[in-house]
């Protein structure tokens, strides 16, 4: 191989596809359980000291390891590390069908936003982990990037707003079209009556 083809092939980026998540826990069954209600899992694999879940194609997208000495964060909250995980629905219609019925099995979200490009619900799994269910909002990943980019409103608030998905829930199930609830929404006309809990310290705009 020339050098300089052995240059170019060093200095290309090649950009892989994020692929799972790996969590420790000490709650290794009840956490197989609840990411089966919330996003459909199933392990393909399960011993005493973990699991390997997948909904979809994917041989995994959450990896559990239950290792002996391992202990909650009492301070997770306040720590570094990762905030939360994401999974993405098709459209904003699955997302509030998908709140409806974890809301009929006790399933809360400790945060429910209208992030301009994205609505997102965020879920804490057994362990105290944010999960974060969302819909784009554009339908197009090409232009919700661009309204992250170029927008004066997500300039200025970049967390985005606090909703009510039942609200939004009611509005569309009224005949209100997608993109007028997401544009109500946005605009803070289906506030939020639950409190928010960011799970770090930070203010929610109203």
């Amino acid at each position: 191989m020339a050098r300089e083809e052995e240059k170019e092939m060093t200095d290309t980026i090649i950009h892989p596809k994020m692929h799972h998540v790996n969590l420790k826990t000490i709650r290794l069954q009840e956490m197989i359980d609840w990411y089966g209600k919330v996003i459909g899992t199933r392990p393909l694999h399960q011993f005493e000291g973990g699991a390997w879940l997948s909904n979809d194609e994917a041989n995994h997208r959450v990896a559990l390891i239950a290792a002996p000495g391992l202990s909650d964060d009492p301070e997770k909250v306040t720590h570094c590390g990762m905030h939360h995980s994401a999974f993405e629905y098709e459209s904003l219609d699955d997302l509030l069908a998908s709140w409806e019925r974890m809301d009929k099995l006790g399933i809360k979200p400790h945060m429910t936003l209208d992030h301009g490009m994205t609505t997102s619900f965020y879920y804490l799994d057994p362990d105290g982990n944010s999960v974060e269910l969302q819909s784009d909002n554009f339908g197009d990943w090409s232009e919700s990037s661009a309204f992250m980019m170029e927008s004066k409103e997500f300039s200025a608030n970049p967390i985005g707003v606090a909703v009510d998905p039942a609200k939004m829930l009611a509005a569309r199930r009224a005949g209100v079209s997608i993109e007028e609830v997401q544009r109500r929404a946005y605009a803070g006309e289906y506030p939020a009556t639950e409190p928010q809990d960011p799970r770090m310290p930070i203010e929610i705009p109203a």
